[in-house]
């Protein structure tokens, strides 16, 4: 039976240096729990003829695709500040999927069993992290934000142990690479100038093919790489979305949303809200996100040092040019961003006040974020007394005046705000209710959740109860490693 795979496998044939070979694991009893039909469909892969039981074994990793060439890829990373030599220390990539010839996927398997980077650790996932990781990667691609997607999870049928015995489970997880900001932390610390050039060159070629002919390649991978988070973090603070565990190891170089963990979405308007158990300090809290960006770009771009300038003080002297433009990309970003939520075309010198504003009373009235703006595209939602207070109705005659002075119609900006405001986002506590379910081999709630988010810039029906936000203040989510 033909499903369809067409492997092309590139990274494995780099030096032992950037991976180790290694097979997933076997597992004893594996089962399916959910496959992504839509996305293997995108990936031209039919999976409509195989038994459940063979596919089980197929996203286990008991049975490998012909042509995948399984390896663990090594990277570094700084960990809440903290350097540390890593690796895929639960994962095995299997290989790199072409779909019609040129778009290129790299196919990954986590909780894959142990490989030479797991240090103390089991090399295991848990069923609950992993659903996780399959409902919010999906629905941050349907809220049209770059990430990594979810193709299938499934049981092994064994415990995992840790604060008690958990079911264990394996994600299949397709991106455009796993290339990060640790892979090239992890190739510099090694101080080896051939490698460091070796993963440049790979990472042009794959990912920024327009640069391939540049004088200076690494400078120019500097600020494209730069360009592309500056635009996905301002995707994340679009809708209200918190990382959780924003450490160089989980930043991709392609721009890619990776590595969920503790990650959640916002419900109440608070800039130093964080969901993340790990996270004492709020160093991953939403309004950081952005500096923690730049931060993190800055470890890129020491890694970069030595192939920007033989002269290593006019190499720091351009990187850091680079570096410092950060803030007047994002910023701009951020604020034509903002303006597309309130529907505004042009530019105005009070559009940050009349946003700094909205912002403050928000968070002042604990109003929700995504409704928020649901209430002023005269979207119903429950609760919308808060809308009634005199300072928001003030501020609201401002915006309306600012419209007014638009080049374009009412219309026209209601239509913007559509494209820029989701309508329904997973909602934590809805998340968590379907996980429990999940627990319980009752598919039903994730299904229903993840068909409501197949369009969440529309209205629907039947979606109120995915539109309030939860009562609990003190909402925490976990790593799961």
């Amino acid at each position: 039976m033909t499903i369809g795979w067409h492997f092309d496998n590139t990274y494995s044939k780099l030096s032992n240096t950037f991976k180790e070979e290694v097979k997933p694991t076997p597992v004893h009893n594996p089962e399916l729990v959910v496959l992504n039909d839509q996305l293997a469909k995108d990936l031209n892969l039919d999976f409509s003829k195989i038994e459940k039981k063979d596919l089980s074994q197929i996203f286990s990793g008991n049975t490998l695709p012909k042509g995948s060439t399984t390896i663990a890829q090594a990277y570094a990373g700084h960990q809440f500040g903290h350097f540390t030599m890593l690796g895929d220390g639960r994962a095995v990539l299997l290989g790199e999927h072409l779909v019609n010839n040129t778009n290129r996927y790299d196919v990954q398997f986590k909780g894959s069993g142990r490989t030479s980077f797991s240090r103390s650790g089991d090399g295991r996932a848990v069923l609950g992290p992993m659903l996780r990781e399959y409902i919010i990667s999906e629905a941050i691609h349907a809220l049209k934000i770059p990430t990594t997607r979810s193709l299938a999870v499934v049981k092994t049928g064994e415990k995992v142990v840790r604060e008690n015995l958990l079911p264990g489970a394996i994600l299949t997880r397709v991106a455009s690479s796993h290339i990060r900001v640790g892979t090239f932390q992890y190739i510099a610390a090694k101080q080896n100038i051939d490698d460091l050039n070796t993963l440049v060159d790979y990472t042009i070629n794959r990912h920024y093919p327009e640069i391939q002919s540049s004088k200076n390649k690494a400078l120019d991978l500097l600020n494209l790489v730069m360009e592309r988070q500056c635009k996905l973090v301002v995707n994340w603070m679009r809708v209200g979305f918190i990382h959780g565990v924003m450490n160089t190891d989980n930043m991709s170089i392609s721009g890619e949303t990776i590595d969920y963990g503790p990650c959640a979405f916002m419900d109440h308007y608070n800039p130093k809200t964080v969901f993340s158990s790990i996270d004492q300090l709020g160093r991953y809290s939403f309004s950081n996100q952005p500096p923690i960006t730049k931060w993190n770009l800055s470890r890129f771009a020491e890694c970069l040092i030595p192939l920007i300038d033989k002269n290593e003080d006019k190499a720091i002297q351009l990187a850091t040019e680079i570096i410092d433009n950060f803030q007047n990309i994002y910023e701009e970003k951020w604020l034509n961003m903002m303006r597309d939520k309130l529907g505004l075309f042009g530019k105005n010198k009070d559009d940050k006040k009349l946003i700094d504003d909205l912002l403050t009373w928000m968070e002042k009235n604990k109003a929700d974020y995504t409704n928020t703006f649901c209430y002023l595209m005269n979207i119903k939602i429950a609760n919308n007394s808060l809308y009634n207070d005199k300072d928001f109705i003030n501020w609201s005659n401002e915006w309306q005046n600012r419209i007014s002075i638009n080049d374009n119609s009412k219309e026209k900006s209601l239509e913007l705000m559509k494209e820029t405001n989701p309508v329904i986002i997973p909602r934590n506590h809805k998340v968590e209710e379907a996980l429990k379910a999940a627990n319980e081999n009752n598919l039903e709630v994730m299904n229903k959740m993840l068909s409501k988010f197949d369009n969440p810039y529309n209205e629907q029906k039947d979606i109120e109860d995915y539109q309030l936000p939860s009562l609990d203040d003190n909402y925490q989510t976990f790593c799961g490693t």
